[in-house]
């Protein structure tokens, strides 16, 4: 087996189809059919710029990297270097690896589900649903969904020293109830409502909500309102086991010190995360998963708005309800969340109206400059060969976390 396996699938003609096609595009405007002008639809995505972006990401320190573009009926997929670095085995669009807080996005739609239900009110306070659990009634689930609610992320301290932190909890499994304890044991960082300040205890919380509201795991909550509808065949949510079910690709953290090998870090019970992070998928259950988000599949019209209103979130961002903005160096936003857990870094955005859709994935963490790099594969498949990336390091939170 190659070691630097590299795997192309977007055949030529299909590509050549996609540069040609025309530039239209429908939208729902007081009933009619509106033609877009190419000026108004996204450019052709640059292919030949994702693979770009992946041979930076294996320079960089990962040791496979995968990207795959659903745009209309086109597919476009690319896999660059190994899954596994003991057996060379090469990485592929075919394996499931852990997605980080993309997971929170499924939190995110569950509750949302729930207020179209009326069994939610986004602006009731959280302790109406879980009497006592937070020290200020103020705090909301809007608060809670945006990261507006000044909750301390417990996990600056677990992973302050990255391998000793993820060593020391790897196979441990906490209640969620405890991981809340741990962030109520800090200061708050910001009054309820205030501004945005990213924290895994507030997708914890998102969790206790989903349990208490329908009397269900998140689990069963995952898979009969997403999983199972959208046919998400390679997406699960296994804790507290600790193996990803079936082909996957290994995920490598990191170590602080500069230069020691990478530890395998596949196996865990990401318990530390749960609701905030511990979901399985693959690249292509993703891109279909925010293709039916954004197209209005699985929210109804209202609480889609409500998830798009959106806060100041650092630089080019800002953060709606679970879901994250990004603004490209074109001028086009896209959405979606970026996942960042031991081993693994995920990108999954879409555009607004979830017709094209990015995932990649790195089976690397804990190394800013791939999970920086990465983020040029939004430019190339949403902006096109016309691209001009900003000459500056985007913002990225939590590298250390491992939870953003």
């Amino acid at each position: 087996m190659v070691s630097a396996a590299v795997v192309r699938g977007t055949a030529l003609a299909a590509l050549v189809s996609l540069l040609a096609a025309p530039a239209h595009a429908v939208s729902a405007e007081s009933g009619a059919t509106k033609v877009a002008t190419r000026a108004d639809a996204l450019p052709a995505p640059d292919i030949a710029g994702v693979w770009d972006v992946l041979r930076t990401v294996r320079k960089r320190g990962a040791p496979g990297a995968i990207a795959r573009i659903d745009d209309g009926a086109k597919t476009h997929w690319a896999a660059l270097g190994v899954a596994d670095r003991r057996t060379k085995r090469a990485i592929s669009n075919a394996d499931r690896f852990r997605i980080g807080s993309v997971t929170k996005i499924f939190s995110a739609v569950v509750l949302l589900q729930l207020a179209d239900e009326r069994k939610l009110d986004l602006d009731a306070p959280v302790n109406r649903y879980l009497p006592g659990l937070l020290p200020d009634n103020r705090i909301t689930v809007r608060h809670v969904l945006s990261h507006r609610s000044g909750l301390y992320d417990y996990t600056n301290d677990m992973f302050a020293r990255t391998v000793p932190g993820f060593e020391a909890v790897r196979a441990k499994v906490f209640t969620y109830r405890q991981l809340v304890n741990r962030s109520l044991s800090r200061p708050r960082t910001t009054k309820p409502g205030g501004a945005y300040s990213y924290s895994n205890t507030n997708f914890v919380v998102a969790g206790m909500l989903i349990e208490k509201l329908t009397g269900r795991s998140v689990r069963t909550e995952y898979r009969e309102r997403i999983i199972e509808p959208l046919h998400l065949r390679d997406t699960f949510y296994v804790h507290p086991r600790t193996k990803i079910p079936g082909r996957h690709a290994r995920g490598y953290l990191t170590p602080d010190t500069a230069g020691a090998a990478l530890v395998d870090a596949t196996e865990q019970t990401v318990s530390w995360a749960q609701s905030a992070g511990a979901v399985i998928s693959t690249t292509k259950d993703l891109n279909t998963f925010l293709s039916a988000l954004l197209g209005g599949r699985l929210t109804s019209r209202a609480q889609l708005a409500q998830m798009q209103r959106w806060v100041p979130a650092g630089g080019t961002q800002s953060y709606g309800l679970g879901l994250r903005r990004r603004e490209l160096s074109c001028g086009v936003s896209v959405y979606g969340h970026t996942g960042a857990v031991q081993g693994y870094y995920t990108y999954a955005f879409a555009s607004k109206d979830g017709r094209r859709s990015l995932a990649a994935l790195a089976n690397a963490s804990n190394n800013g400059t791939v999970l920086n790099s990465m983020g040029g594969a939004l430019e190339s498949a949403f902006c096109g060969k016309k691209a001009k990336p900003r000459h500056r390091s985007e913002h990225v939170e939590k590298q250390r976390a491992e939870g953003a």
